[in-house]
């Protein structure tokens, strides 16, 4: 069973208190296609389970506290694979956005100047993948 993280990890995009502009501009895009119903998850192509920045194979724990999991396609694809009556009822222990435009908007901004809070994690985060060969390294956005 896929489970979500106890709580979204420090570098969540839905995380309130993390710096904006840590991850790739694709990363924040994908945050608003499951804030709809389920006709427009599906037109945006929101049918995927959105997985941990940190590659640690839990479902991020801010996606599924920002969404309704009760109405989101991709977990009503996987089924099978969760605990649903999990996800219904997770609630983050941190302040998450409203949504994934929210969360997407707050991202973007500064995006092609971080500023220092943002570019030490950007740097942490791509030591640390650096140092885990055997997981690819994507999406995580270059500092200048």
């Amino acid at each position: 069973m896929i489970a979500p993280a106890k709580s979204p990890c420090l570098t969540c995009p839905y995380r309130r208190d993390v710096p904006f502009g840590i991850w790739h501009e694709r990363e924040y895009a994908k945050l608003p296609d499951y804030d709809g119903d389920i006709p427009e998850q599906l037109a945006a192509g929101a049918t995927g389970l959105f997985l941990c920045h940190q590659q640690n194979g839990h479902l991020c724990a801010g996606w599924v506290g920002c969404h309704d999991m009760g109405h989101n396609l991709a977990v009503r694809m996987s089924r099978r694979d969760l605990d649903i009556n999990e996800l219904i009822h997770y609630v983050s222990p941190v302040p998450l956005f409203a949504s994934g435009a929210e969360a997407a908007a707050h991202g973007r901004r500064d995006i092609k100047a971080p500023k220092k809070a943002a570019r030490e994690k950007i740097e942490r985060l791509t030591a640390r993948r650096a140092k885990q060969p055997s997981r690819p390294m994507k999406k995580i956005r270059k500092v200048a």
